[in-house]
């Protein structure tokens, strides 16, 4: 039999301190006080654009966000959004593949040999990131989702963009923390019982160092604010504890690799979720399946409807406007317009500071900017603007950002509408030429100008319809990639406007991108008002199935030419139904070009 010294240093070899084993009655007084705060801090959910008086409570009105363990391919090319809505398509088709984890999980070991102690949570603006935290801290706070740590810390890379002198990781944890300064010793000496979340990495003005030369290896080691929370993440700093970083994919390429234990992406709602959201957000369920299915009847509006901030924006224009009820929208541009319309009581600045903070990829806006200051007094800034309050010693400071990077880029589009737009190819732009485009449009010029009062600049507006014009023939002459441009012409929504479109050759390269429902229509859109046939069509490269080659069967037919990946062939001829198609296609054609490479193609004739 084992002697008690013999087990007591057994506990001492093994790590495990009395503060572990025989917590004090403050200590365990203390961890629920904490459990107490974060439960009272986490319990309320603010939709975007809340008044006062309407807060509701986080446990009623949270919708189970789809969780997707492990990378799913999104690339960066294009706009974050867009290209979300293309994979989003790809994960309903392979669904049952897909390793669907819960927030609960998120820590659980992916085998026996290895732990989890860092996860990076990333999804596109809007898709829930935020709520997914507030979700954890609810749960820790009222014991709920079996979450055995002992403390969790909340910081948010805004707060920390305000520190600009060197501190201290134990500083930034009593920074809103205060009532853990009797045990913050106890809790950093315990570190594998803590866990750390760091919320929103791409609004982290320091984003771009995160790679470092000089750790931290101490909780009072003085450094600068990027140097700690590198040396968080990099396991040199408290290296027992957990650490919830959450980021939207732009940013992610700035993370050190190693120091990721698990990667998992928001896959915002399901179609059950969209409409259990608009149950939460109506209250009424009459009405809210009546409002859904009039979205589920919108292609565009239900696929956006799976990102949550999204799905908001439409419940907020089914509620405030009847515009619905007589046309729905048919771009994304109809959507914003009547966004706008619903919400905005006057014309102010807020377009010429989206404008000017997207060029520079910022999406967060302080009160003591010169920018800001000047729409201070200005009642649209707290409809379209949240604004976060931020506590320094001596000061406090106002931290804004739009409700979504999608309105602020519709208001960037707005302000081009009157103002002077710099020329840009920049993939992160592509939603605001679109947006630009559909704005100097005939109907949504007359819907601005009739119900918000803002006035179309017609010099401007008939210029924008001669660049497209000019843009689409020449890209389709030269048979460079047309698919932005396209989707312009759609956000038009302007039959004249394709037909004015003369080139002396029709070629169409949408290749190289993963295609959406969203991009068949604006090809179906451009290409059935064209006559006559197409001397190419490049499909290399952009994962388009059977489905869509039935869609764009009527199109195919008229091709010369068509460039299709050999993989895909390969699987088409596999399929009867699609089989089908490609016959179809063979007697007009010349060939089906098959790309294996890009320095590798070969012409399949046909007898």
């Amino acid at each position: 039999m084992k002697s008690d010294s013999h087990f007591s240093a057994c506990l001492y070899d093994e790590g495990l301190t009395d503060q572990h084993l025989f917590p004090s009655a403050d200590f365990v007084k203390l961890k629920q006080k904490h459990k107490d705060v974060l439960r009272r801090r986490s319990e309320s959910m603010l939709h975007y654009n809340t008044r006062h008086g309407e807060k509701k409570l986080f446990s009623e009105h949270y919708v189970n966000l789809l969780l997707v363990d492990g990378h799913q391919g999104l690339e960066n090319k294009r706009h974050e959004v867009l290209t979300f809505g293309q994979k989003r398509l790809i994960w309903e088709q392979k669904s049952s593949a897909l390793r669907k984890i819960n927030s609960a999980e998120l820590f659980s070991n992916v085998n026996e040999k290895r732990s989890v102690k860092k996860v990076l949570v990333t999804g596109v603006a809007g898709i829930g990131k935020t709520i997914l935290v507030q979700k954890i801290l609810c749960d820790f706070g009222r014991n709920e989702n079996h979450l055995t740590f002992d403390f969790v810390i909340h910081m948010t890379f805004r707060d920390l963009n305000l520190i600009d002198k060197p501190t201290k990781l134990r500083e930034l944890i009593l920074r809103k923390n205060g009532h853990l300064a009797k045990e913050v010793d106890n809790i950093l000496e315990n570190d594998d019982k803590l866990l750390i979340v760091l919320d929103g990495f791409d609004e982290f003005k320091h984003y771009r160092s995160s790679d470092l030369d000089v750790f931290v290896t101490e909780p009072d080691e003085e450094a600068e604010v990027q140097e700690i929370i590198g040396s968080l993440m990099l396991g040199e700093l408290l290296p027992n504890a957990c650490v919830l970083l959450t980021s939207r994919p732009t940013a992610v390429n700035h993370i050190p690799v190693g120091c990721i234990d698990r990667f998992v992406l928001i896959a915002g709602f399901s179609l059950n979720e969209v409409q259990d959201y608009f149950l939460r957000y109506f209250q009424d369920k009459d009405l809210s399946d009546q409002l859904f299915n009039v979205v589920v009847a919108n292609k565009l509006m239900l696929t956006l409807c799976y990102i949550p901030a999204f799905c908001n924006i439409v419940c907020c224009i089914l509620k405030e406007s009847n515009c619905l009820q007589k046309e729905n929208p048919k771009t994304m541009t109809d959507i914003y317009v009547q966004y706008l319309v619903a919400l905005l009581q006057s014309h102010t600045k807020l377009g010429q500071l989206a404008f000017q903070r997207l060029l520079e990829h910022q999406t967060l806006f302080y009160g003591s900017d010169l920018d800001m200051a000047a729409l201070e007094g200005y009642s649209v800034v707290s409809t379209f603007l949240d604004k976060t309050i931020v506590q320094e010693q001596g000061y406090t400071e106002e931290v804004f950002s739009f409700s979504h990077l999608t309105v602020q880029e519709f208001f960037a589009a707005l302000f081009c509408n009157t103002g002077s737009e710099e020329e840009t190819n920049s993939g992160h732009l592509q939603l605001f030429s679109r947006f630009l485009s559909g704005i100097l449009s005939e109907r949504n010029t007359n819907i601005l100008s009739r119900q918000a009062g803002l006035c179309c600049n017609i010099e401007k507006a008939n210029s924008y319809r001669n660049k497209i014009l000019s843009d689409l023939t020449r890209l389709c002459e030269n048979g460079a990639n047309i698919l932005n441009s396209l989707h312009c012409l759609f956000e038009q929504q302007d039959p004249s406007l394709a037909l004015e479109v003369q080139p002396t050759v029709l070629r169409i390269n949408v290749s190289d991108e993963t295609l959406s429902q969203m991009d068949y229509n604006a090809v179906k859109y451009f290409l059935n008002l064209k006559e006559g046939n197409l001397l190419e069509m490049d499909l290399t490269g952009t994962d388009v199935g059977c489905d869509a080659l039935r869609d764009l069967q009527p199109l195919l037919l008229r091709c010369e030419k068509l460039w299709l990946d050999s993989c895909q062939y390969n699987i088409f001829l596999k399929k009867v139904s699609c089989y089908s198609v490609i016959s179809n296609i063979c007697p007009p054609t010349k060939g089906i070009f098959l790309c294996r490479d890009p320095k590798e193609r070969m012409l399949l004739t046909f007898s």
